[in-house]
């Protein structure tokens, strides 16, 4: 092991995460905020077939999670889809899938440090109606930013220093707020009625909202069969997540047969609980009402049919403290996430050598840690949260298309690959999760395809500069990396 005068080393990270932890940086990222604030959005376009529109989204990334698993088991590496496609395609193409990723996950953070905020705001002002949330001065900053930016540094923080306390952190919340869910499920099964979901299709009207909508309107409306399609583009976000699973490979105990079981229980476990949620939310309070709640529709459900709840009151009072574990729990995972990949990034020479370097100390990636802060802080505070989002899934679906393509790749270029998990009915799921992922990427708008062609730009320029100094880096006689 060496160390460099910044205080990092060249140790490889240490594996101290068990099957458990692994799985629950899955569904602690799956289960954010998308479940509280996109069943009402769904339930606008769709109806009583929202629910439909949760389950199909759950097959259709179903099949890239199986091209997941068969990598991480025959590729060990931090870094999840960059590593892979590092190792099936030429360097300037895994760089863009890496970059690509890289924003996907702090933009990503952005939206559940946000997030996170507008529910603590939320949920303490149902005690503390005081709480400050205006403008801290005038023409300042918000407090909803201030307690974002908190959130932000406090969890990163925890990442910079230890590893263990990070994923022992995101258990901890991940298991309360799964354990909230299942409460407000227990409580809804009971009160939930079928006639809530009929029709289950709806008659189309015109109009569209958000992303869906010029699509919407293309077709002839929301509402009916075709609603389906850009609802599932607009709530698609919900379902990343169980790819961070494959950015901490490296730190989890024998990761070729934990990593892709990991991977496969926390999609199934969150689908269950979408299902479930969605149900009751639709069984109780019905489409039409949850359309008009729009993102407290989750909340509003709660209030019709359970009872008080000792220490937090209403069930509004619940699902409001389980939507702020949500948030705290899938940005500690994208925190995780992103600062692995800039970590496999620099270790590849593909970034700043700096980012690819374990603190000798703390035993973490600390500067990839602190990188990927920086530029969750920048979205938070500067760009607008809706084009990081738009921005967020669309990349999403394109870097699944390439991860797709990369087992393909390897599977005819490097046959005799161990691979403890293959994936089954090859090449059957690879191909449709490239078709339906590009399907779904039909249904985000023009200026996102735009946006995102401006930061491949971006990216081509810190490529061409790093290649350019990458050649001193790796006449460093202390590199081995090099």
């Amino acid at each position: 092991m060496s160390q460099t005068p910044g205080g990092s080393s060249q140790r490889e990270p240490q594996a101290s995460l068990g099957l458990l932890d692994a799985t629950m940086v899955g569904i602690g990222a799956m289960i954010g905020a998308g479940i509280f604030v996109l069943t009402g959005l769904a339930a606008d376009i769709a109806g009583p077939a929202a629910i439909l529109v949760f389950a199909l989204n759950g097959g259709v990334t179903a099949f890239t999670a199986l091209s997941y698993a068969e990598l991480a088991s025959a590729i060990p590496k931090n870094g999840g889809g960059y590593a892979f496609v590092r190792e099936a395609f030429p360097a300037p193409i895994a760089f863009v899938m890496g970059w690509t990723r890289w924003f996907t996950y702090m933009a990503a953070g952005a939206l559940y440090a946000l997030g996170f905020a507008s529910n603590f705001v939320e949920f303490v002002h149902l005690y503390v109606p005081a709480l400050p949330a205006g403008p801290v001065v005038a023409g300042g900053p918000s407090w909803t930013i201030v307690y974002a930016l908190g959130m932000v540094a406090l969890l990163v923080a925890l990442n910079a220093v230890s590893t263990d306390a990070a994923s022992g952190a995101e258990t901890l919340v991940t298991l309360v707020k799964i354990a909230i869910l299942l409460v407000f499920v227990g409580f809804g099964l009971f009160a939930a009625r079928i006639a809530g979901f009929q029709p289950f299709f709806p008659e189309a009207t015109t109009g569209g909202i958000g992303l869906a909508g010029p699509v919407v309107d293309a077709v002839g409306g929301t509402g009916g069969a075709l609603a389906v399609l850009p609802a599932m583009g607009l709530t698609f976000i919900a379902f990343q997540g169980y790819d961070l699973i494959a950015t901490v490979t490296e730190e989890v105990e024998n990761p070729r047969r934990n990593i892709p079981r990991a991977i496969i229980l926390s999609l199934v476990a969150t689908v269950v609980i979408y299902l479930l949620v969605i149900f009751v939310a639709i069984g109780t309070l019905g489409a039409d009402r949850l359309a008009v709640a729009g993102e407290t529709a989750i909340a509003e459900a709660a209030e019709g049919f359970m009872p008080a709840i000792p220490l937090l009151g209403t069930g509004a009072a619940l699902v409001g403290f389980g939507a702020v574990f949500s948030t705290v729990s899938a940005l500690n995972a994208v925190i995780i996430g992103s600062s692995r990949i800039a970590f496999a990034m620099g270790r590849e020479r593909q970034l700043p050598a700096r980012l690819g370097r374990i603190h000798h100390r703390f035993g973490t990636p600390f500067t990839a840690v602190l990188a990927s802060a920086a530029v969750m802080f920048v979205a938070v505070v500067v760009v607008p949260i809706q084009v990081v989002g738009n921005l967020a899934s669309l990349f999403s679906l394109l870097g699944f298309v390439v991860v797709n393509l990369s087992v393909i790749k390897l599977r005819r270029d490097r046959p005799a690959m161990t691979r403890p998990f293959e994936i089954p009915y090859y090449p059957v799921p690879p191909i449709l999760g490239i078709a339906l992922n590009l399907l779904l990427g039909l249904f985000i708008g023009g200026r996102t395809w735009l946006l995102a062609c401006g930061w491949l730009v971006l990216g081509v320029g810190v490529y061409l500069l790093v290649s350019r100094i990458g050649a001193d880096d790796r006449s460093d006689p202390e590199d081995e990396y090099a």
